[in-house]
Formats: structure tokens, sequence, C-alpha cells
């Protein structure tokens, strides 16, 4: 958004500085993105008073001009054909930069005759292209700055033209008005107030207006009244130096006026040249394919479902977006018709996409525009253009009518100071609601219609610390509490710090990864259902809400691979989506592990990845959360698991605490991993809590009992697996037995081919007190009694 000093004092009664009203603007949060100050560059450049001009002796076109500056009479040799005595000029000393002829002037001499720098043109200062000959003043004193003197004479050459950075909540803002209005509101001024016109009406409007069923909830309301007789031409000066001003270029007055009023009071309106209207203007939607020659010149296609304007059949203009060539205006055109109308954003930001049009109108029309002003935006116009072209005005058509935004929400100004931080008092804020425009009633603020970015009780508070500003909010201590501190992490939260820093421990490296994967992958990992579809995906890889943590680290693996980092150790701690409503979603740590333990050496200690390194990270991992450390280990793992090289480690068949092994070799081949991958997967919400608020750790104890050691061998089927009978001997009694493992195998022999022998240690650790022999027979027993219960087999003699 770009506007001028002088274009912003039409509306704000201000003697702030420059960089005062700079300095307030990107307070109020309207950044400033850049400043053209033309009298930056002629900074230097005075006014001198020529007393002498005589005839260079060697030269007929130059003149020896004798000059009083402010430092004394000085020469200079100058060819413009005015220089003489008695004018006023502007005077380059030496030393000063001359924009331009960008070069810099030094004392010279020009045939034979000495020269103390020069008296300029305009074009020489960029203010025209006159070059006629030197400038000349009417009046001036001798020393004083030219920035000033045009300041005060041709303000136009010398006005500042300020351009913002506009926010989409902010459509107010892009008129200069609307950021007047700030201005006053934050205290560097008055806002002036806007002349309400009143155009009567001449004769019956004889263009029609209709909005079709279709079209009307993407076109509220569209006014519009016939304007006869008028004179287009060029514009007056004032309105095309404002243009000019900020990069616009002045066409005619027709189009000018509409101009002007799109970035002075962010009313974008459109003129027909009436001749070219035929059967009345109906709004209404493309069916799609219609053809329209734009006012830029350019053709284009509409698109199914595009507001537009139709006359006679045809489309004339692309509603709130750009105007036809055809019904576009000219210097001939002698009736015009003129409208105003207010859109659905929606539906000009889906058109304006589909065509890949960016004019000002749709920038402010799919911001949104103030509907309370429609109506009175085409009086104003019409005024306008009554008084710079002439003709009478028609009464005005309606189609549709103005919508009701009126909107109200309570201000709490306690609530505001606590939540803003500083002390401003209840009628400060109120002051400042109602500068912006705010109706207060008792404690209900009333929105006003240009501001659809207020919609709710939290904007006010935005709007008060916002114009008050937050460069007043002095920094405080917070108040310490006495004691010790409550916990403020969720038990969840302490548990998953604990998961990661055990993961970090162990050499992982962190990954973060997004929540969405393809399809593709989401299948591999029993996902990629149309509960967890996304409707609008950033991507096709990103269609699917993750079902697991680990498609994400083999992709990151496949990554790492690809740039030559073949040994991996990369973990993540995050949640897994098996639906897609609230709650439908379980918080995991995976782990993966691909290559090999480390580096290559003489020693050859150097080995690939393997089940019992994954096990052992998932134990160490749920030791750090606090699980039980008695669980069982089984198979049946998940399908994404090596079905023979994996295990979960559970509190019972159905309560899962962590899976691990490696990965299934078609899993890694789908992935594009190359060789093999162990991984673990921890549930976080699957181990018990603690019970109470427990937070120091339990005391350390050590058993002064001696642990025993006896030895099982059972004969059992060549199918049973070995994990089995360690479930069922440490089964017998889970207060003894602290330990079984597996020492020995034997198969075939004596044995037969469907047998082997499993051999068992079974450690046991008294607790009350020193068992006797009685008692070991009697545990012996139970454990031989279980075994052969659950495997069928038999001890071996």
């Amino acid at each position: 958004m770009k506007f001028t000093l002088s274009w912003l004092k039409e509306h704000l009664e201000t003697e702030a500085s420059l960089d005062d009203i700079l300095y307030a603007l990107t307070d109020l949060g309207l950044e400033v993105e850049g400043v053209e100050n033309p009298a930056d560059k002629l900074k230097g450049f005075k006014l001198v008073k020529v007393k002498e001009a005589e005839k260079h002796p060697d030269a007929d076109k130059l003149r020896v001009c004798q000059v009083e500056t402010d430092e004394g009479m000085t020469q200079i040799v100058c060819g413009a054909p005015n220089a003489r005595a008695g004018i006023t000029a502007v005077l380059a000393k030496p030393g000063m930069y001359i924009p331009g002829l960008d070069i810099t002037i030094s004392v010279g001499k020009i045939r034979g005759v000495e020269s103390h720098g020069m008296m300029a043109s305009e074009r020489e200062l960029e203010l025209s292209d006159e070059h006629n000959g030197i400038i000349e003043l009417e009046d001036g004193e001798i020393g004083m700055e030219f920035a000033d003197w045009l300041a005060k004479h041709q303000p136009s050459k010398v006005d500042p033209v300020i351009e913002i950075a506009i926010t989409p909540n902010r459509p107010d803002a892009l008129g200069v008005h609307g950021i007047a209005r700030d201005l006053a509101a934050r205290g560097l001024g008055t806002l002036k107030p806007l002349k309400v016109e009143t155009v009567e009406a001449k004769f019956p409007n004889p263009i029609s207006v209709e909005i079709t069923e279709a079209a009307k909830d993407g076109c509220h309301v569209f006014g519009g009244r016939l304007i006869k007789g008028v004179k287009n031409g060029p514009s007056p000066k004032w309105l095309q130096d404002r243009l000019l001003a900020i990069g616009l270029r002045p066409i005619s007055i027709l189009v000018d006026v509409t101009n002007f009023f799109t970035y002075d009071r962010n009313r974008p309106l459109h003129v027909f040249d009436a001749a070219t209207v035929k059967d009345g203007l109906v709004i209404d939607r493309a069916k799609g394919g219609e053809e329209l020659l734009a006012l830029d010149e350019k053709t284009y296609k509409m698109p199914e479902g595009a507001m537009c304007i139709f006359s006679g059949g045809k489309v004339e203009s692309i509603g709130g977006i750009m105007g036809g060539e055809e019904t576009g205006c000219s210097d001939e055109t002698t009736d015009v018709f003129v409208e105003a109308a207010f859109w659905n954003h929606l539906d000009i930001a889906k058109g304006g996409r589909a065509l890949k049009i960016n004019s000002d109108a749709r920038y402010r029309n799919e911001r949104g525009i103030d509907p309370a002003y429609n109506m009175q935006a085409l009086d104003d116009a019409t005024a306008m253009i009554l008084e710079l072209c002439g003709g009478e005005a028609s009464e005005v058509v309606i189609a549709g009518e103005v919508p009701d935004v009126s909107r109200s929400y309570k201000l709490d100004t306690d609530r505001v100071q606590s939540l803003v931080g500083m002390d401003i008092p209840a009628e400060r804020q109120v002051a400042i609601l109602e500068s912006l425009g705010f109706v207060m009633d008792g404690d209900m603020a009333s929105v006003p219609s240009w501001r659809p970015d207020v919609l709710g009780e939290a904007d006010l508070v935005e709007e008060v610390a916002r114009v008050e500003s937050l460069t007043h909010l002095e920094p405080k201590p917070m108040t310490r509490p006495s004691g010790v501190a409550k916990q403020i992490l969720t038990p969840m939260q302490v548990r998953e710090s604990a998961a990661r820093h055990q993961a970090a421990g162990l050499g992982f490296n962190e990954c973060v990864t997004y929540s969405f994967i393809d399809q593709k992958s989401a299948e591999l990992f029993g996902g990629g259902s149309d509960a967890v579809r996304l409707e609008n995906p950033i991507s096709s890889e990103m269609s699917h809400m993750r079902p697991d943590l680990l498609p994400g680290l083999l992709a990151a693996a496949t990554r790492n691979q690809a740039r030559g980092f073949a040994d991996l150790n990369l973990f993540e701690c995050g949640p897994a989506f098996f639906g897609g409503e609230p709650g439908e979603q379980r918080a995991q740590i995976s782990g993966l592990r691909v290559g090999a333990t480390g580096a290559k050496d003489v020693h050859g200690e150097r080995r690939s990845y393997d089940l019992y390194d994954a096990k052992a990270d998932a134990e160490a991992v749920l030791a750090a959360i606090g699980a039980p450390a008695k669980a069982q280990i089984l198979r049946d793992t998940s399908p994404w698991f090596h079905p023979g090289r994996s295990g979960k480690i559970c509190l019972g068949p159905k309560k899962v605490l962590a899976e691990f092994g490696e990965l299934h070799p078609k899993v890694l081949k789908e992935m594009g991993v190359k060789g093999t991958a162990v991984a673990f997967t921890v549930h976080l919400e699957e181990a018990p809590m603690p019970r109470g608020n427990k937070i120091a750790r339990s005391a350390f104890f050590t058993n002064d009992l001696q642990a025993v050691e006896r030895d099982f061998a059972f004969v059992v089927d060549k199918g049973v697996n070995a994990l089995d009978l360690v479930n069922a001997a440490g089964g017998a009694d889970k207060a003894l037995i602290e330990e079984v493992r597996v020492f020995d195998e034997f198969i075939g022999g004596s044995l037969g081919e469907d047998k082997k022998s499993l051999a068992i240690t079974v450690r046991i650790q008294p607790t009350g007190g020193t068992l006797k022999e009685k008692d070991l027979e009697e545990l012996s027993a139970k454990i031989i009694a279980k075994v052969e219960k659950a495997t069928g087999g038999t001890l071996r003699g």
C-alpha cells in the first residue's frame, strides 16, 4: 500500500514529523517497507541571486555570471539561455552530487574561465524532463534550502511516498483514510471527517440490474447509476500527481476517479461506457468457457462458477476483479454507468486465482471492504465525476441488500490489563476503541463495519494493546513462590522426557519427522485407511496420518544412505494415529539402528546390529520410564518385524509394552533401506503409572541371603519355542525365581529327529529366610509341573 504524506494529511490534521509517523505506523502493525523522500536528494542545493551575467570571452552561448550565495559572491559559467542578471536560481556547489547527471561537480575551467559550481535545471535535479534552461524562481531568500522552497510552493515535487505492508486481516488499512484513523487513535493528530455527498437524481435509471439466484451468495448487493453528458479527458493535475506518486499511470478522469477511491477509501468501483451496455446488467456465475477481452488487453476464459457481469448474454466484466475492454471508457464516452458492489471475498479469491489476475480491485475485494459504505461511495464518486466531467445523474438502481455485519463484544477492562501487562485505565481503553470507530454501550463494544477482522473479545484486547503500544511494557520479575514449586509437567510429559534422554544416552540421534506419510508407507505399517486420510494434504507424499513412527525413521535412513551415511542410529518420540477422531492416537518412542556397531578396526570388533541390540535398547527405555522390571518376552509381533527375529515385551498377552527385532526384508525393500535394520517401539502409555505422588526413588535394597541356582533339562518337541519353556519355568513362583535362562540345546542323537533337549538355569533368590532342601525340592517340582503343562516336555533323565 503506497500513499504520499500530503495525501495522508488530507485525512489527518497533524504536526507530526515524517519520522514520527513512520515509527507510529510500524508500531501500530502497519509495517513501513520503504520511504521515497525526494527532499533527501535535494539537500545542499540552495537559492542564489544572479547579480551579473556577461558574455563569455571565447564562447557565444556561455555566460559568466556573478552569483550572490549565502557564503558571498562566486563566479559561475552557465550555458542556459535564461541565465541573466536579476533571477533567483538553484546552485550546486563544488563537491555536490548531481542526481540527473550522475556526477559530482568540482571547480573547473570552461574555455579558460573558472566556474565554482553549477546552476541546475529541473532535469538535472530529477524534478521533471525540463532542461531548456536553469530553474528560475519567482521569489526566495538567498541561502534558503531549495527543498524547503519546494515544500512551500510546489509540495508535490518533494512529497514523501510511504509504502507499508498490510497483513490480510487489516483491509481497512488499504485506504488512506483508514491509515489516518489509526494514527489519530495513537495521538498523532485529528482525523478529518469525510465529506458526505448527496447527489440529486435528474431522471430515472434506464439500465436494469439483476442478481440471479445462483449468484446471490457471491454478490450481496450491486448498485449503480447512469450519468449522462460527461466530458472525459485528462485528470486535473492534483489527481494525476497523486496517482503518479504511488506508481499509477493516469488514464482519464473517469478511470482515475475509480483509482482514487480505491486507494483513498479502500472502495473499488467500476465505470462502464453506457453506450456499450445492452439489455441491462445481470450478475451471474459463469457456465465455464465464456471469454472476455479485459482492460489489461488480455483475453480470459471464464472458469465455471466465476462471478461475472453479463449484458446481452455476453460477459462484460469479471465481478470484483477486472472490467472488459469493450465497455471501458474512452475520450469519446459521453454516458457512463457507475457501479459499486459488495462481493463474497471467497468467490473473488477463487476466481482471481483461477484466472491468475492480480488487480487492485481483487486485492481489496478478497480481503474485505466496508459494506456499509457501498451506497455512499456511489454518491461520493458520482459527485466527483459531475464536478470534473459535468453531466447529470440518474436515480440509483439496486439489486440485493447490504449485508448486516453488526456485532458487539464485551470489553472487560480489568481483563485487558491482566492480559496486556500494562496499567491502562478503563477510560483510556474506551477512548482508544471509540477513536477506532467502535461504538460503546456500557461495556459492550459495537464493531465498525470496516473491521471484518474483529471477531471476539480477544480482538478488543489486541486493539487496545496495539494502539497503546507494547513498547511501553515494562519488564518485571516474576513472583517467586515460597517453598518448593509444584510440578508443571504432566506425568506423561515427564515420561516422554525420560525416554528421550535415555535414547540419546544410548547413542541415538533424535529426528522430528512429519506426522503425515504417503498411503503406501502407511499400509506397510497397518494404516492407510480413509479414517486417517487428510482432506487437503500438502502433497501426495503426505496424504495420511502415520500409524507408527518407524516409516518416518526409515525414510530418514534412506535419505542418509543416499548421501553416503551407512551406519545410523535414529529415534523419534511422538504420537502415532489409529483413527481420525480426538484421542485416537498413542504416544510412542521408536529407535532404528542400521549398519554396524562401529568403524572398521584391526581387532574385528565391528559387527552388524542384531535383534539383541534392539532388545537391550527397548529394555533400557522401559527402565527409564519406570516400567516393571519383570516382564514376559513373547513372539507374534507386528507384521513389519521379521517373524523369527523379533519379540515383544509384555505384562500379559494383551498388555504390550514394547516391540523389538529386525525389520522385515520386504518392508526395508519397499522403504528403500539397504542392508538389515533393527528397531524397537515402546508404547509409553502402556506402562503402569506410579501410584501416588512419589517423586524420590525407592530405597536401594541389597539381599543378604545367597541365591541358589538349579539346572533342569527338558525333552520337548522340536517345534517348541525355548521362550515358552522359559516363561513357564519363571511362572512357577514369581516371588522366588529371579531369572531363567537357556544354557544348552541338543537335537537328534538318542532323542530322535522330532525331539530336542533344552537345558535351563533357574536362579532362586530367597527373601524372607534361608531356603531348606525341602523348600527347594517343592519349588523344583512346581517348575517341572509348569513346564510339562505348558510345553508337553518331560524332565530328561
